[in-house]
Formats: C-alpha cells, structure tokens, sequence
C-alpha cells in the first residue's frame, strides 16, 4: 500500500482536510472556515481519526494568507496580516504539529494547487507556469524554473493595483486598497465578495449576460496580461468559485489577446489562447491535492 498523506487546503471560506496519496485516493472532509480555534480542532479530529485507519506521514498546507514562509523566523507558519476576520496572526503550523507530531509542509493555497495542477493536471512538464484563484480572495502563485515561486515574502498576485474601468464607480472591498484614488486592487475588484457587493447579488446568481460578467473579464485579462508581460509563463491556469461561470473563460481569452495587440510574439498567445488560459484539469481538488503534494515533500525532508 502506498504510504498516505494529509493535505489541508485552508481557504477563506472553506477548509477541506483529506488523507491519501494521489488523486484518486482522496478520503476528504470540508466544513467551514469560522474561528481559529474551532476551525483547527476539526483539522486535527479529522487526521486523528483517519490515522488510526492508516497512519499518515506527512501533512501539506496550503493555506489563505498573507503567510510567513522563512523558516528562520519566530513567526513562521503563521497567517499573518490576513483581511480574514479573527484568523491574523495564528500559529496554524504549529497547531497542527503539536497536535498530530508529524513533518509539516507550509505554503500559499495558491502554491499548493499550483503544485497539484504540476503533477497531476493541466501543468504536467511545465517550468514556469501561473495558477490563479478567484473566489472569496483573489491569489497567485506558481513554478518558475520548476521551483514553487518564492521571494521577499511570496506572490501576491491578488493585490497588484489595477485602474478602475471608466465606467466602475466602485471601489473596492479591500480593507488595506480601498481608495478614493482611481484604482484599488485585482482582489478588491474582482473577488466574488467584491462583485456580490457591486451588484446586489451573488456571482452565481447573475445572468449569463449581465454586464459584470464583462467587467470581470476586463479585470482579470488586465492583471492577467501584467502577468505575461513580466513572467512570462507558459500557461495560466484560472481556479476558483467565480470561474465557474461557463462564458467567463472565453470573454477572458478574447480580452487578453485584445489587450496584447499581437506585442508578445508567441504562437500559444497568437494561435492557440484556449490551450494558454485554461482551468484546472483536477478542478476543486486542486488546492487539496497540492497540499498532499507538499506533504511528500515534507515527508523526503524529514528524512
């Protein structure tokens, strides 16, 4: 049998918790993302139970953030300055450590799913690639030379300024890019709370022709060209509640190439969009997966 791993994908949201090895080997859990506290205990219930069936080596997190990566400092693995109500400066490592003493891999939600989609999806034997989320948050993240993409912190694509469309008067729901500037932030614009907000109804609710669909796809192409213009990657790959909306995939491909005005001369941007802007192969498994992903690295580390 095949040696079995936790992954915890901690969103906004939801947290889905699950143990296996591979993406047909998924034993989930999803609840909601309330208090630290609560939220945690339910983690650790779930690991606890499923390791008495089959022990687990190793656990993956990938998690919403901010987030504290550096190994070296007295706050890492820690969700840091996060919007996320009540969730700013917990020790989710460290919880999950103490209460299951097993090796523990740390990173971005949007690093893990970028890392599943690596090994088992729509980035199989790619070297720079963007992952992109966009639901309750907006994120990014990715392999660059085959390395998950880390730095002075790490990518938050989420939060690069975007100008407002002529036409938006809203100004965001972010609390640290709400502005009375002509710009805000690709999360406060474009994130499903930021569109139920601007339009009185949820995403999901909103008819296949209601113009938000449009200003949506105007914002994400405009951040999804900053992306190619300065990593040039070799696909991105579009996650995320709000891209569950059938035609938004299609207005985004048209917008880009509109916006690049033929200047990047590539054949996937120029010839073929639809293999270049893509969703996820494994869907809402993505995250979760990832993060069992990162805990097969923990478990080599360890060693």
């Amino acid at each position: 049998m095949d040696q079995c791993y936790g992954g915890i994908e901690a969103g906004g949201t939801k947290f889905v918790c699950a143990v296996g090895s591979h993406p047909d080997d998924l034993h989930k859990e999803s609840f909601d993302t309330t208090d630290p506290q609560q939220t945690l205990t339910r983690a650790v219930g779930f690991f606890k139970a499923r390791n008495s069936h089959r022990p687990i080596t190793a656990i993956g997190i990938g998690s919403f953030g901010p987030i504290d990566l550096h190994w070296d400092s007295p706050t890492y693995g820690f969700i840091t300055s996060t919007p996320k109500k009540g969730w700013a400066n917990t020790d989710i490592v460290g919880r999950i450590k103490a209460s299951l003493d097993v090796p523990v891999a740390f990173d971005t939600d949007v690093n893990a799913a970028a890392l599943g989609e690596h090994r088992w999806g729509a980035a199989k034997e790619l070297t720079n690639f963007i992952y992109l989320t966009i639901g309750t948050g907006v994120g990014g993240g990715g392999l660059v030379n085959g390395k998950l993409l880390h730095g002075l912190v790490h990518p938050e694509m989420g939060h690069i300024c975007l100008p407002r469309h002529v036409e938006d008067t809203y100004r965001g729901n972010c609390p640290f890019h709400n502005t009375e500037t002509s710009y805000s932030c690709f999360e406060g614009l474009a994130s499903g709370p930021a569109m139920t907000e601007r339009w009185g109804q949820t995403p999901q609710s909103l008819g296949d022709d209601h113009k938000a669909w449009y200003l949506e796809a105007y914002y994400v192409s405009m951040a999804i060209v900053s992306y190619v213009c300065t990593l040039s990657p070799q696909r991105i790959i579009i996650g995320g509640g709000v891209m569950k909306h059938e035609k938004l995939i299609g207005l985004i491909r048209h917008k880009v190439k509109e916006m690049l005005n033929d200047y990047v001369q590539a054949a996937a941007l120029l010839e073929s969009i639809e293999d270049y802007i893509v969703l996820p192969k494994l869907g809402h498994n993505a995250g979760v997966v990832g993060a069992i992903e990162l805990a097969k690295l923990a478990a080599v580390d360890s060693r």
